[in-house]
């Protein structure tokens, strides 16, 4: 497998290339089109590899795209997920190239949605191609759902498994979304925390005022909204809404033990990062309060005057955007509720405070001895001569949840990007090296199991 891989390589990232210049913003209006383009290119390249049954499903927003092949009969059957929209390409004058023109340089691939998740999506679907090109049939049966959703929170594909429960069954569903620990040491990720976002607008006068005439004399929404947003933390980095521990186990010594098990090198992540301190819930490790503590962070703030030059005034308005990171039994809207509640009863004066959510999903668990999961350490292992680690991330994939718990199959998260390949910000890429190994050993697992 390793010399087809090797065969096709160059013509794997023509075609990854293809599908990166897509720009699938799932989140803007103006890219309806182009999330749908993506779409069907999804199912040309589904087409081309072999697998039967392919659909792109229309939805209330961005379509899902299916295809399966099942004629490997008494064999085991394996869901792969995967999401073909990307995030924003802002702050554009940070890009060194266009984020929608891929480039190669040093080895990785460049563009928005390298890594996360159109570069670790097409692993599977190259490994299934060549494995069909190789046998004109697979080891397993192999069933696809990959949807246009996933940086909106996937508000369509949760109901799309509920009622498609007996079309969508399987054995495992296969998810690669998620990174190594670091370059060359793979991870299979064995939880996700939860999460729940929200904006919190906060409002006083009903226009903009003078600061010289009104200034010190009425209340100010920028004010009042910093007030309000400092006092949900207490000064040793614990959140201070009650009620919002309910449900956080306490870490047993053995969960310690397994989450420091993970490395990690403070010093040199603070060198990375050009930090002088790290920062977070006393008490605990930096990798537990990524991994399986519970966060509220302030994601952006907005507030009267934006432009160039000053304007004296005492804003009308402000507002936050929030996020929170559950863990355990947290329920988001429990949380939700208490946070409306802290509010209310810290809401300064003059102040009227709105909390609008905008996602949630619950916290995940897996057990990393499934035997699932111990085989796609096995394919790792193969490929890259080390065992992967088994680190609890800190991220949130709400499908998962959803997924786990409707088709009663275990979730095998094993990820190919790396934590440095700026997902989510300008300059995002994907090396090319897990690219191709990647789908060594993808074709492994599969035959494998």
């Amino acid at each position: 497998m390793k010399e087809a891989i090797k065969l096709h390589k160059d013509q794997f990232i023509e075609e990854l290339k293809h599908y990166l210049s897509i720009p699938s913003i799932s989140s803007l209006s103006q890219h309806k089109e182009d999330v749908k383009k993506a779409a069907d290119w999804t199912a040309g390249a589904l087409k081309e590899a072999g697998m039967e049954n392919v659909e792109v499903i229309p939805t209330e927003g961005h379509p899902i795209v299916y295809a399966d092949w099942l004629h490997a009969e008494g064999k085991p059957t394996v869901l792969v997920y995967g999401h073909y929209d990307v995030q924003p390409e802002d702050p554009l004058d940070l890009w060194e190239t266009p984020p929608f023109e891929p480039v190669i340089r040093d080895g990785k691939i460049f563009a928005r949605g390298a890594t996360d998740d159109k570069g670790q999506l097409f692993i599977h679907i190259k490994a299934v191609d060549l494995l069909m090109k190789e046998k004109s049939e697979l080891p397993v049966n192999v069933k696809f759902v990959i949807e246009g959703e996933e940086e909106i929170a996937s508000p369509n594909l949760g109901p799309f498994i509920q009622e498609n429960e007996e079309r969508l069954a399987c054995d495992a569903v296969v998810i690669s979304d998620t990174s190594f620990s670091e370059k060359g040491q793979p991870a299979i990720c064995t939880s996700l925390r939860g999460a729940l976002a929200m904006e919190m607008t906060v409002t006083t006068a009903n226009s903009d005022l003078h600061s010289g005439t009104y200034g010190g004399g009425v209340p100010n929404s920028i004010h009042a909204l910093i007030q309000l947003l400092d006092s949900l933390h207490e000064e040793n980095g614990r959140i201070a809404v009650d009620g919002f521990y309910k449900g956080v186990p306490e870490p047993t010594e053995a969960l310690r033990k397994e989450v420091a098990e993970v490395p990690f090198n403070e010093e040199r992540t603070k060198q990375e990062l050009e930090l002088d301190e790290l920062f977070g819930e006393e008490g605990f490790t930096f990798q537990e309060r990524v991994g399986i503590r519970p966060t509220l962070e302030i994601n952006g703030i907005t507030g009267g005057f934006q432009g160039e030059g000053l304007k004296t005034i005492v804003p009308k308005e402000a507002s936050a955007k929030i996020s929170c990171r559950l863990v355990g039994e947290q329920d988001p809207q429990a949380i939700f509720e208490a946070i409306q509640r802290h509010v209310a009863n810290n809401r300064p004066v003059g102040a009227k405070v709105g909390l609008h959510q905008y996602i949630k999903a619950d916290p995940v668990a897996i057990d990393s001895k499934n035997p699932y999961i111990q085989k796609a350490a096995d394919a790792f292992e193969s490929v890259y001569d080390v065992r992967p680690h088994f680190p609890k991330e800190g991220g949130s994939i709400p499908i998962v949840e959803v997924f786990g718990r409707v088709l009663d199959a275990p979730v095998v998260l094993m990820g190919f990007g790396l934590p440095t390949e700026n997902l989510h910000a300008p300059n995002e890429h994907f090396h090319l090296e897990n690219f191709t190994k990647g789908i060594e050993t993808v074709c492994k697992y599969l035959q494998e199991l």
